[in-house]
């Protein structure tokens, strides 16, 4: 039997977890949590498993709480299943399924992922566009999903992360950090494209084998592009906008990811480079556009029907001039009564000669201080996962009868949390003058604050109204007129009493400045 071994020499063939998980092999470390990443044998039910093994001295009160926290995190993610996610087996805590002898101060059991690791499937060369572009497309569908439960990944680690041998990437060590966010997921999905497209990693705290990106004298990420020509600038610029934080044209969720990915994995795809004879010019090539075989089948299909289409639509109208004509020749009287084109009617308006005619000007959006709709609604929730994350555009689908929930609480804010809300971003800043909340959640204290993104800290948005909700519609006047382009309708005080506290948002709509 293999001898029990503390977190400071974890090594092969050493035993975790009360002499349940045998080490085989270690894969990483993350040395943001003290995180170390092992392949282990499960002795009881005699399967290979992947520990997340966090490393520290239980004596530390501050390691120990954050230890907690990741742990915290990982069960809640126990019940995410996907297949771009190992699924959690177990969470071992401190008298748990550890004992204070082994110096750990959790473990995350998840099922084994077979297949390659990230670094390694890079180390040699980086991927092809088109197929990285499918890989991180598999990764961030999983993403998503997780993010419309309020779950955080936590996979901004590429040792975190394995090629499965159908080519899909995987999160096959979970735990996130105690502090990682929904944003930390979708940077981290726009690092891992970088990383397959140049080699390099983009977010700090990555491990030492692999180089980190450069940077621009200004700070910014170099493009992928730039390190790699043959990456189509689709690709290079979505990697850079979804890994930087601020600034306009960012990319900030992963289902907008997941558009892009889309369009750009085509296109990659129809594209194959093609190198010239390296003894005459090591460094030449060419791109060419090819349509790929498994559409040839596909395109005759489509040809034919398209054919048999416009004939029976041919046929038809022939068929249809016919009988018009049989019908105006059997009644002479049935052409209506004659019509003057040179006289035109009183009703008739003419223009001026030499002056084209001229359509009224659009109306725009908010004008005369009707509701202006915004672009999109998402939780803003700046200590953790949202709540209902997948409802919150009911708050703006136009009716009121479908809503967006918080969480029960057994305590009232800010017992438990400052509070919890939801952002509204618009395509351009308008000039709010009030927003009225239809909502049936009588007693809930709500501020409308502007923030200058969509996910900002709570200390950086500014209060600009606040009101309770009462009755069915309340509008909430701003203190004086705000231009403003983000805007959180932001909690403070739930609806109902202890021990269940709740409110719920029917429907939000901004009213500009008239």
């Amino acid at each position: 039997m293999g001898t029990s071994t503390r977190g400071g020499s974890l090594a092969p063939g050493g035993v975790v977890g009360d002499g349940r998980y045998r080490l085989l092999a270690q894969f990483g470390i993350d040395e943001r949590a003290g995180a170390h990443l092992w392949r282990a044998r499960d002795g009881q039910l005699r399967r290979d498993v992947a520990l997340t093994m966090l490393v520290g001295d239980p004596a530390d009160a501050e390691a120990a709480r954050l230890g907690r926290r990741t742990l915290e995190r990982a069960a809640h993610a126990a019940k995410f299943n996907h297949p771009g996610v190992a699924r959690v087996l177990d969470v071992l805590s401190l008298g748990n399924g550890i004992s204070s002898s082994e110096g750990l101060l959790g473990i995350v059991v998840a099922e084994w992922t077979k297949g390659t690791d990230l670094i390694d499937l890079v180390a040699e060369r980086p991927v092809e566009p088109g197929t990285a572009a499918r890989m991180v497309q598999a990764l961030a569908e999983s993403v998503e999903l997780a993010h419309q439960s309020g779950l955080v990944l936590g996979l901004d680690h590429p040792q975190r992360l394995r090629l499965t041998p159908d080519g899909r990437l995987r999160l096959a060590f979970p735990g996130p950090l105690p502090d990682a966010t929904l944003r930390d997921d979708v940077k981290a999905l726009g690092a891992v494209l970088y990383l397959l497209l140049t080699g390099r990693w983009a977010l700090p705290g990555g491990p030492p084998a692999v180089p980190a990106a450069p940077r621009s004298p200004t700070g910014r990420v170099v493009p992928a592009r730039s390190l790699e020509p043959r990456v189509p600038q689709e690709l290079s610029a979505l990697a850079v906008r979804t890994i930087e934080d601020g600034g306009h044209g960012g990319i900030r969720t992963s289902a907008a990811i997941l558009r892009v990915l889309d369009e750009a994995a085509e296109a990659a795809e129809r594209t194959q480079y093609i190198a010239k004879d390296p003894n005459v010019d090591p460094d030449g090539g060419v791109w060419t556009t090819k349509k790929p075989v498994k559409d040839a089948a596909r395109r005759r299909k489509l040809a034919l029907g398209v054919t048999v289409l416009v004939v029976a639509a041919v046929g038809i109208l022939a068929w249809l001039g016919m009988m018009a004509i049989s019908f105006f020749q059997d009644d002479p009287e049935s052409s209506g009564p004659p019509v003057n084109l040179a006289d035109p009617t009183p009703t008739q308006q003419q223009n001026p000669p030499n002056q084209q005619p001229q359509n009224p000007p659009a109306p725009q959006p908010g004008a005369n201080g009707e509701p202006v709709a915004p672009n999109e609604v998402t939780v803003y929730n700046p200590e953790g996962e949202g709540d209902s994350v997948e409802d919150a555009g009911l708050a703006i689908d136009g009716d009121p009868a479908t809503v967006w929930r918080t969480d029960e609480y057994r305590q009232q804010f800010p017992t438990f949390k400052a509070g919890v809300g939801l952002v509204a971003t618009f395509d351009s800043p308008l000039q709010l003058a009030k927003v009225k909340v239809t909502a049936d959640s009588p007693g809930t204290d709500v501020e409308i604050r502007i923030a200058d993104d969509a996910d900002p800290a709570l200390d950086d948005t500014r209060v600009v109204g606040s009101g309770t909700l009462e009755g069915t519609d309340t509008e909430i006047q701003l203190q004086e007129p705000t231009s403003a382009r983000y805007v959180i309708v932001w909690i403070t005080s739930l609806s109902g009493e202890a021990p269940r506290f709740a409110s719920e948002l029917g429907e939000l709509t901004f009213l500009p400045a008239g």
